[in-house]
């Protein structure tokens, strides 16, 4: 047993159901749990010298660790490739796509590792992680083996692609598997490593990869193993206008008609992205509580449109934020990913046609913050664990000081709004299931100037086509 005070917190925004926020509360850890929510004038002098370790968290903000829902990892390899840095989603992939068939297991490692770093740094606890190319012996098992590594929680969700250019998909023939061997492989993983016991560090979703990439037989099959084993499922859907259209030439159907058609709604379901779902696609996630993962920062890079946030949860959607692939955002941080998310959903509202009825009061600091948080939890299915400061609840736990430059003149007022208005912060303190894996700023579980150095070395490896 391991016992942990956050001791007297200048704010402990606890995104409880009634949104309590706690000035001058404690928390108590034990055992990688929220044991108590100690309210400011109980005397706790006594418990100061019990506990193994006190942190001082008058100058800070406490809020439940960030959730992140879609991301790519390995991605963090190619970031700012000068050949896609202003192409939309399809041909962005076709431009990566060659670069990434030199993969390797070590690469895998190595930019998971950097890529959770980043994640942790930004106050993230848990994130998922779609890795669907698998060249040269890589497995999701090197992804696993890097979140055990850096202490995070997350969600391996096995991807994959099966329909090449020769079939009429996107991807190039070379980076394809075989159906049988895809299906085989994802039941290793989940029998291996799927771990669904509460406060478990590891998941492991089924995550064939896109309508433009997989067979619809795949989708059906895959749908069908991820339940017999009680896994969730994610793919990506309706991204952009092009994903669209290739929807309804090849499968004559719009993407939700899709998702329904092949078993992909349900509350154990979440797809990346969403943009573009029509008024019925809506209806239908709201419906089947099938969510999604907003990703604003990625579909401004690639200028795939603006998700009708507030529509979309105003009509019962469970949504969570996520960073998506590093190659294009190219940043991991979400803080900052829900601060874009409250601002273009202002700006998006703006952009409606003339007469309707918005305002930036339409998206608040704290409804972004609780994407983060609760949607988060609500999209990985662990609502009942994640996402909130509650006894019993896991103690997964992100600190920012408010006596920053970018906090200054905005924390006196209100801690918890500048935390969302003002630049985004790195946090001084990640706490992953009651351990400190950051601290003061700093990455505890691995040395970062080794490993950002061997990272920059395969990046050039990677995109020089280097062996």
């Amino acid at each position: 047993m391991t016992s942990l005070l956050i001791h007297r917190a200048r704010c402990i925004a606890t995104m409880n159901d009634a949104n309590t926020e706690l000035q001058g509360a404690s928390l108590l850890i034990r055992d990688g749990r929220i044991e108590r929510i100690i309210p400011a004038g109980e005397n706790i002098d006594e418990l100061l010298t019990q506990v193994d370790e006190v942190i001082d968290a008058r100058h800070h903000v406490v809020v439940p660790g960030l959730i992140n829902t879609h991301h790519h990892m390995y991605q963090s390899l190619t970031r700012a490739i000068p050949s896609v840095q202003n192409a939309e989603l399809f041909s962005w992939l076709q431009g990566l796509y060659p670069i990434w068939v030199g993969l390797t297991p070590e690469m895998v490692r190595v930019s998971g590792q950097v890529a959770m770093a980043e994640l942790l740094l930004s106050g993230c606890t848990t994130s998922s992680d779609h890795l669907y190319i698998y060249p040269n012996g890589v497995r999701l098992d090197d992804s696993i083996e890097a979140a055990h590594t850096i202490g995070m929680r997350f969600t391996a969700t096995r991807g994959s692609m099966s329909v090449g250019e020769s079939q009429g998909g996107l991807p190039p023939d070379s980076v394809v598997e075989q159906e049988p061997a895809i299906l085989k492989e994802t039941q290793r993983l989940i029998e291996r490593w799927h771990d669904a016991s509460f406060g478990s560090m590891t998941h492991v979703a089924v995550a064939p990869c896109s309508p433009f990439s997989v067979s619809q037989d795949l989708m059906r099959e895959a749908a069908k193993l991820a339940r017999a084993f009680g896994a969730r499922l994610h793919t990506h859907l309706a991204e952009n206008d092009h994903d669209i259209a290739y929807t309804k030439e090849k499968f004559n159907c719009t993407p939700a008609q899709y998702a329904q058609d092949l078993g992909w709604v349900g509350d154990d379901v979440w797809h990346a992205h969403g943009v573009k779902l029509d008024e019925q696609g809506t209806y239908l996630f709201a419906k089947t509580h099938t969510g999604i993962a907003h990703c604003p920062c990625s579909n401004m890079r690639l200028a795939s449109g603006i998700l009708p946030l507030r529509k979309m949860l105003d009509a019962g959607v469970p949504i969570g934020l996520g960073v998506d692939g590093s190659a294009s955002n190219d940043a991991a941080h979400l803080l900052n990913e829900a601060r874009q998310a409250m601002l273009l959903a202002r700006v998006g509202k703006a952009l409606e046609p003339f007469g309707c009825d918005h305002g930036p009061a339409d998206m608040t600091p704290r409804d972004a913050l609780r994407l983060g948080t609760r949607g988060g939890a609500e999209v990985l299915g662990r609502a009942h664990e994640l996402g909130q400061f509650k006894e019993g609840y896991c103690a997964d736990i992100a600190m920012f000081r408010t006596d920053t430059l970018s906090m200054a003149g905005g924390a006196v007022h209100d801690p918890v709004g500048a935390l969302l208005l003002c630049a985004s912060n790195n946090a001084d303190y990640t706490i992953v299931n009651g351990r400190v894996v950051v601290r003061q700023g700093q990455i505890t579980t691995v040395d970062m100037e080794p490993l950002i150095e061997r990272h920059n070395q395969l990046a050039l490896q990677l995109a020089l086509g280097v062996k």
